[in-house]
C-alpha cells in the first residue's frame, strides 16, 4: 500500500476535487437558508483569497459558496395553487409520470396562470402520455413534508401530486407527433418488424414506447432489465461504442482522428434528437461527448475529469438534479465503470477480440448493476437477484437491437432492411425469450428497501475499497512475445 501514490492520482483529478465542495454547498442549501447577499459575498471573498494566495482551502470555500448560492437561486418559488380542494386544472403531461400545471380556475371562474411541476399518476382507465394536454377537475395533494420522499421530490422541483381517472377529465388533446422523433418512429415501422419485436426495437432505437404493453413492462421490471426499455445512458453508450468501432478506419486519413471524434459526437447527438431529447439521453450525450474528448486526449485520468466536469456543468445549470434518481444512477454507474470496470477488463484481456468483447460487455454490465443496486433498492423498494446474470446476456443483445435500429435510421437505403431486419428480429426475439424465462423464476426479484443509513454504509465500503485499490502500485509486465 502506498498512500503517496493515491495522493498523486487524486491530484490528477482537479475537476473531481472541485466537484466535492460544490456538491457540499448544494447539500448545505437544502438544510440551511442564508441571505443570498451573504453567500455570494462569501464566494467573492473566498475566490479572491484563493487567486491571490493560491490557497486550496479558500478555493474549496469559494466552490462551496457557489454551490450554495446556485441551489438557493434555482429553488422553486412559492405558488398560490390551491391544494386539497377540488379545482379545475390545465395539465400538460410530461415524461415518465410527470406533469405540469399550466393554469387553474378560481371560484369566480377566472383562469390564473401557473407553473407547478407535479407527480402525475393515472388509474387503469387512464395512462397519461408525454405531450398530452388535459383540463381536469381533481385535487392537488401536497408532498409529505416530513418524509424523505417528500424532501426528495421538493428538491427536484415538484410542488405536489395528482391522481387522475377518466371521469375527472373534462377535455383531452393528444398532439400529433412531429419533428425528427416522429419521423424516426415512422421509419422504424418501415423496417418490417411486427408485434413485440417491433415495440421493443422502436422503444430502444427511437425512444417510441407507444407499443409497449403493461405485461411487457412487468416482465422487464421483474427480470431486472427494465432499464433497456427507457432510452438512457446505456443506449447512448451503445451508439457511442458502435460509432467509434465503425469509424475507426478514419484514423488512417490525414487528421482523420479529428474527423472521427467530430462524427462520433455528432452521431451521439443525432441519436439524442431522434429519441426526443429526453433528460436522461441529453445527460448521456453530454457524458459521451466528454468521454470522447477524454479518449482523444489520451490521458489515463481524463475519463474521471471529464465525468466530474460534466457533473459540475449540469449541476451548475440545475442544482436540483443532484437529487434526481436518474442523475444519481447515471453518474454512479459510469464512475463504477471507470474505477472498476475498465481495470477489470484490462486484467481479463486475452488479445483475442472474439473473447475480449463479450467478456468486457459482461464485466461492465455486472459492475454497473452491482454499483447501482443499493441506490435502486432504496428508491424503488426491490432488488433483482437475476439482474447481474441476465444483463450479461441482455446487454450484447441490446447492442445488436440498438445498432441495427440506429443504422436503419441513419442510412436511408431501402436495401438495408434486408440486412438489418433479420439481425434486429433475432436479437429482439432472443432478448424477449430471456426476459420471460428470467421473470418466471421465483427468486428473480425480492422486496428490499434499505434505509438511507444502510445505503450510505454500503457506498462508504465501496469508496474505501476503491481508495485501497488506488494505493496499490501496478505491476509492470514485459511481454516476451515477438
Amino acid at each position: 500500500m502506498n498512500a503517496s501514490l493515491l495522493r498523486s492520482r487524486i491530484e490528477r483529478l482537479p475537476m473531481l476535487r472541485a466537484l466535492l465542495p460544490f456538491v457540499a454547498g448544494i447539500v448545505a442549501a437544502e438544510y440551511y437558508l442564508l441571505p443570498s447577499a451573504f453567500v455570494w459575498a462569501g464566494f467573492a471573498v473566498s475566490g479572491a483569497i484563493a487567486i491571490a494566495g493560491r490557497s486550496s482551502l479558500s478555493a474549496a470555500a469559494a466552490l462551496c459558496c457557489f454551490g450554495w448560492g446556485a441551489a438557493q437561486w434555482n429553488a422553486p418559488a412559492e405558488d398560490d395553487v390551491p391544494r386539497g380542494v377540488r379545482t379545475v386544472f390545465a395539465l400538460a403531461a410530461e415524461d415518465a409520470g410527470e406533469g405540469r400545471i399550466t393554469a387553474w380556475r378560481n371560484d369566480d371562474g377566472q383562469w390564473r396562470e401557473a407553473d407547478v411541476r407535479v407527480v402525475l399518476r393515472g388509474d387503469s382507465t387512464l395512462a397519461p402520455q408525454p405531450g398530452e394536454r388535459y383540463v381536469v377537475r381533481t385535487r392537488l395533494y401536497g408532498l409529505h413534508a416530513g418524509s424523505s420522499y417528500g424532501r426528495l421530490m421538493r428538491s427536484r422541483g415538484f410542488g405536489g401530486r395528482i391522481y387522475l381517472s377518466e371521469r375527472q377529465v373534462l377535455w383531452r388533446r393528444t398532439p400529433q407527433p412531429a419533428g425528427l422523433h416522429a419521423a424516426a418512429a415512422e421509419r422504424m415501422r418501415r423496417l418490417g418488424l411486427t408485434g413485440r419485436t417491433h415495440a421493443l426495437c422502436a422503444a430502444m432505437a427511437a425512444g417510441d414506447r407507444s407499443g409497449l404493453t403493461a405485461p411487457m413492462r412487468g416482465l422487464f421490471a421483474r427480470s431486472g432489465a427494465s432499464h433497456l426499455l427507457a432510452v438512457s445512458g446505456l443506449h447512448a453508450g451503445i451508439v457511442f461504442m458502435l460509432a467509434n468501432l465503425l469509424l475507426c478506419w478514419l484514423v488512417l486519413l490525414r487528421r482523420g482522428h479529428l474527423l472521427r471524434n467530430g462524427l462520433v459526437v455528432a452521431l451521439v447527438w443525432f441519436y439524442a434528437a431522434v429519441t426526443g431529447f429526453s433528460p436522461s439521453v441529453v445527460r448521456a450525450a453530454l457524458m459521451c461527448s466528454a468521454l470522447q474528448f477524454a479518449l482523444a486526449s489520451g490521458s489515463l485520468y481524463a475519463g474521471g475529469n471529464a465525468l466530474a466536469a460534466a457533473a459540475f456543468a449540469m449541476l451548475a445549470c440545475r442544482p436540483a438534479a443532484l437529487y434526481d434518481i436518474g442523475f444519481q444512477l447515471s453518474f454512479l454507474s459510469v464512475a463504477a465503470i471507470l474505477a472498476w470496470g475498465v481495470p477489470l477488463c484490462r486484467r481479463l484481456r486475452t488479445g483475442r477480440r472474439a473473447i475480449d468483447v463479450p467478456v468486457a460487455a459482461a464485466v461492465v454490465s455486472a459492475v454497473a448493476t452491482v454499483a447501482t443496486a443499493p441506490l435502486a433498492a432504496h428508491t424503488f423498494g426491490t432488488v433483482s437477484f437475476a439482474a447481474v446474470a441476465v444483463n450479461a446476456v441482455a446487454v450484447p443483445l441490446a447492442t445488436v437491437v440498438v445498432g441495427a435500429g440506429v443504422l436503419w435510421l441513419a442510412v436511408p437505403l431501402p436495401w438495408a432492411a434486408y440486412v438489418l431486419r433479420p439481425a434486429a428480429e433475432a436479437a429482439a426475439s432472443a432478448l424477449l425469450w430471456i426476459v420471460e424465462r428470467t421473470a418466471a423464476l421465483p427468486w428473480a426479484a425480492a422486496r428490499w428497501c434499505p434505509d438511507a443509513g444502510t445505503v450510505a454504509a454500503i457506498y462508504l465500503g465501496f469508496l474505501i475499497a476503491t481508495l485501497l485499490a488506488g494505493c496499490r502500485e501496478r505491476k509492470k509486465t514485459v511481454s516476451l512475445r515477438p
